[in-house]
């Protein structure tokens, strides 16, 4: 028996208690045996009796030796249990620090005793011996979670249990720096474009344009040198940089200065020219990082260039430079390409809707007609998608002269009308915005979101259409039907132009977009306009059209009235909370305050709706408006820009403007 125990390897007690069932069983066998041999054979049943008596009398003394020995192994493990506990209290690398209600030390363990000199503390308040401390525990005693602090010049994770008050704080300062020059060595990829590279070296010398090749490259690798980065030329206007996340940060506090010093000292020798700086960071795939590098560059180089834009692919982005007026880098031999591209895509489409921004203005309802015409021209059936609930006035005259023209009636319909004709081979055009968001027909644009075409000149923002088919976006245009009067030229001949009322419509765009050729007018501006008067443009109609109404006109003028100077050359306009305004009216006020003496630029807050406040912001050109609107969730022109705000008073938006003003011209 002993030996079969011992092959068994177990602690003693379970192989104590294994040899007392043993003998249980061999008891119950001998006392069968004596039973069977009392009837068979009397002598056997003696000796089966006997040897009872020995088993009984064997497993009575086992018996003693397990009790004995379980209680000792109980005991043993209880000892060395509290033995563990307490040296684990004293020695193990977290401290432990218990208080009273009072916040006083009651005890604290060796290893949290170092943090303070090794003084004595205990019955001290902790308030008065580290308030610091004190603070940690009292603003995380009622959270019940581990939570990363700072303590002193350490880090530590904290757990506060305020029923019993017990702190645990364990030093995570070597992690947490490990942690942070990993994040620091994360890789960033930016592409670098020369904005305006092909415009200005065409009319150079090969001497004057080594000269400028070698000055810009060497200018950048000093700048990359600077920040520790590695800076690689791939084509004559295009650098590849490559950077520790470290470096991006520094480089965002320095502002990205090096778009100023090219730009400043290339003007001074008569070639300015700009850089558009595109950085992804935050992917482990650096192939991801690249394709989000020239996306940043698409975004910065759409919203007008010399600007850098750092984002990552699913973060926020952040604007740097941007603040000047943009050169005019357009050339007809891109408004070619696009209106090719246009007529290709218009042969895979069955019927084209256009359309422009919610509260459409003279810009967007005459672009809207431009592209149908230009449509109809390559043989596509086109509607003009417009809210007749929303209009302004001087739309609702255009929609009224409309009546003239039958089949331009015809092809105006609501946006119910046009979700409900809307096949998967019709294309929607978005004509004088990007953002989906402020589109005046949301429905049709989510069924139609796969198929869309961007006509814009307005800087683009982040809110952007996912995969579009084509983008013609052109910040340096004074408006979009600039851009689509371009497109005429380029379309099939023999068959139908641009009709009078389509021409007077898209000049009345063009001239309300640059306030009668005085504001973001270029060369190309006069040209289109040229056309457009040749082409039968009525400006006698145009000016009828741009009316404005009694009512219109006191509103305009009792929004002046609150004009107040809230920075050196800028003035803010307010209208009441309690009365809501039309967003013309308010842009109308903002135009007329640049024609007063001593404002650069001029802001007009009034509500919109029930629920939403709205911000016209207009400038000269010396002063940005679009980078404080961006500030408001808004966008724009460099001069001309607005934003909404909901769920806000007048005067909370006012507040949120004058902050955003003084943030723009802290960074400044």
């Amino acid at each position: 028996m002993k030996n079969l125990i011992a092959r068994i390897k177990l602690p003693a007690f379970l192989e104590d208690l294994r040899l007392r069932y043993i003998s249980i069983v061999m008891v119950l066998l001998t006392l069968a045996g004596i039973t069977v041999g009392f009837f068979i054979r009397p002598w056997l049943a003696l000796v089966l009796l006997l040897l009872l008596v020995g088993i009984m009398v064997t497993s009575f003394y086992e018996l003693e030796t397990i009790t004995k020995n379980t209680n000792q192994y109980i005991s043993d493990l209880s000892y060395r249990i509290k033995r563990g506990e307490q040296e684990a209290l004293i020695k193990m690398p977290v401290g432990i620090l218990i208080y009273d209600k009072s916040l006083n030390i009651e005890w604290m363990n060796p290893y949290l005793q170092q943090y303070f000199d090794n003084t004595e503390l205990l019955g001290k308040p902790l308030d008065v011996i580290d308030a610091e401390l004190a603070d940690l525990i009292k603003s995380n005693q009622d959270t019940g979670e581990t939570k990363i602090v700072h303590w002193g010049e350490h880090q530590f994770e904290i757990i506060v249990q305020k029923s019993i008050g017990v702190v645990y704080l364990m030093d995570v300062t070597r992690y947490a720096a490990i942690e942070e020059k990993a994040e620091e060595e994360r890789l960033a990829i930016g592409q670098i474009f020369l904005d305006n590279y092909d415009e200005i070296t065409q009319s150079l010398d090969d001497q004057v344009v080594s000269n400028l090749n070698n000055y810009v490259t060497n200018q950048l690798t000093d700048w990359a040198n600077k920040f520790g980065m590695f800076l690689k030329r791939v084509d004559d206007d295009h650098f590849i940089v490559i950077a520790y996340a470290r470096a991006l940060t520094a480089l965002q506090n320095d502002k990205f200065k090096i778009l100023d010093v090219i730009r400043q000292d290339t003007s001074k020798q008569n070639y300015p020219l700009t850089l558009s700086v595109g950085i992804a960071y935050g992917d482990e795939d650096l192939a991801q990082l690249a394709l989000t590098s020239q996306s940043n560059l698409d975004l910065a180089l759409g919203r007008g260039g010399d600007q850098v834009v750092v984002k990552s692919k699913d973060g926020q982005a952040r604007f740097y430079g941007g603040k000047t007026n943009p050169m005019e880098k357009r050339t007809r031999v891109r408004a070619r390409m696009i209106s090719q591209a246009l007529q290709e895509l218009f042969k895979q489409t069955d019927t084209v809707f256009v359309v422009g921004h919610s509260r459409p203005d003279m810009d967007a309802i005459g672009a809207s007609m431009g592209i149908r015409r230009i449509a109809q021209m390559n043989g596509i059936d086109c509607r003009i998608v417009v809210d007749p609930e929303n209009l302004h006035s001087d739309v609702e005259r255009l929609m009224e002269a409309t009546a003239n023209d039958p089949e331009l009636a015809n092809a105006i319909i609501t946006p119910e009308a046009a979700v409900a004709a809307a096949t998967d081979q019709s294309m929607i055009v978005m004509v004088d915005h990007s953002k989906p968001s402020i589109t005046a027909a949301p429905d049709l644009y989510e069924k139609l979101s796969s198929r869309a075409v961007i006509i814009d000149h307005h800087r683009r923002g982040e809110e952007f259409p996912d995969n579009p088919m084509l983008v013609y976006i052109e910040p340096y245009a004074s408006s979009t039907c600039e851009l689509i009067t371009e497109m005429f030229e380029y379309q099939p001949t023999g068959v139908p132009a641009i009709n009078k009322l389509e021409a007077t419509a898209m000049l009345a765009g063009i001239t309300v977009d640059t306030k009668s050729f005085s504001l973001r007018t270029g060369t190309r501006t006069f040209d289109a306009a040229s056309y457009l008067r040749s082409m039968g443009a009525n400006a006698l109609m145009i000016q009828n059209l741009l009316k404005e109404n009694v009512d219109s006109y006191i509103q305009k003028n009792h929004l002046i009235d609150t004009i107040e100077m809230v920075a050196t050359g800028m003035a803010l306009c307010t209208g009441e909370d309690d009365r809501i305004y039309d967003p013309v009216i308010a842009a109308q006020a903002a135009d007329s305050l640049l024609s007063l003496s001593g404002i650069e630029a001029g802001y007009v807050i009034t509500r919109r709706s029930e629920d939403q406040i709205g911000i016209s912001a207009r400038s000269l050109g010396d002063i940005n408006v679009q980078v404080v609107m961006e500030r408001l969730g808004g966008g724009g022109h460099l001069s001309n820009a607005a934003t909404q705000i909901k769920d806000h008073s007048v005067a909370e938006a006012k507040q949120m403007l004058i902050d955003a003003i003084q943030a723009v011209a802290e960074e400044d």
